[in-house]
């Protein structure tokens, strides 16, 4: 993912929540391993290698213990892990500072001749069909949408995105580049930066613009994220970025300009009141 290093709002917030999860780990890693002490006969013999990895990794020792005191979480085995969400994607060599990112293009995705004599309502109709069975996102938006979406897009190519888990929220980062929208959750990219694996991608098609209508299709990582949690994704980034709510404009502001008066419990607070109609 062509993340920018350079930004220095992204390089404030990244610090930011690397010490805002970083300490909020530290502190439950310490009275996990605290609890371990009094209730593990073995610990002594394991001491050392306990302690280097709750102080150099508190995520993973974490999961680790939580894995041994809660084998089955609600009913189902705890099978995805961090592992599974921090693989990183094969490292490629970066793109040089003048070149353009590529355009994806309508035709790699489906036969662009059967919707060529069609109206927007026809295509509309085509598209949905032809992604029911497939486990993606599809939709359509008009042109005043997507042209809403791209005009914010300028002004705020980052942000951040709280996805509702079981146990709270998680942190999704999203940046557009070129006619896709990638997301991928922060704590990825905290580990792997350019090469953090992506959950999600948007992809907005433009060959149809002339009939009045753009087409979505969304391709999700079903190892990190299900369906609903993608649609979530996506509706979330349409109230952020085609909407004139004054409180999502006033955090994409903070977000991109004052990083460092930025909230996440704000963030939490304005999607909790999102109500999708």
């Amino acid at each position: 993912m062509a993340f920018c290093r350079s930004s220095s709002s992204l390089f404030l917030v990244q610090q930011y929540f690397v010490r805002s999860i970083s300490m909020s780990a530290q502190m439950r890693a310490q009275e996990a391993l605290e609890k371990i002490k009094e209730k593990n006969p073995y610990y002594d013999k394991y001491a050392d290698k306990i302690s280097k990895l709750q102080q150099s990794s508190p995520e993973e020792f974490l999961e680790k213990v939580d894995k041994v005191v809660n084998p089955i979480k609600g009913g189902n085995s705890q099978a995805r892990s961090y592992t599974e969400l921090l693989n990183p994607k094969a490292s490629i060599a970066p793109l040089p500072a003048n070149a353009q990112i590529p355009y994806k293009k309508l035709s790699d995705v489906m036969k662009t001749e059967l919707i060529q004599d069609k109206n927007a309502d026809e295509i509309s109709k085509i598209w949905l069909e032809y992604h029911k069975t497939k486990d993606v996102l599809a939709a359509t938006l008009t042109l005043e949408h997507h042209d809403a979406l791209m005009e914010t897009a300028k002004k705020h190519p980052i942000f951040l995105l709280p996805l509702p888990r079981s146990e709270g929220f998680e942190f999704i980062m999203l940046q557009f580049a070129s006619n896709a929208v990638h997301f991928t959750p922060l704590l990825a990219y905290q580990v792997h930066k350019e090469n953090a694996p992506e959950c999600l991608t948007l992809l907005h098609y433009t060959e149809c613009r002339e009939k009045g209508i753009i087409l979505m299709r969304g391709e999700y990582d079903s190892k990190v994220l299900n369906g609903q949690e993608a649609q979530c994704l996506a509706n979330q980034l349409q109230m952020f970025y085609c909407k004139t709510d004054k409180g999502k404009q006033r955090l994409l502001e903070i977000f991109t300009n004052k990083p460092r008066e930025f909230k996440h419990k704000d963030l939490i607070k304005e999607v909790e009141n999102i109500q999708l109609v």
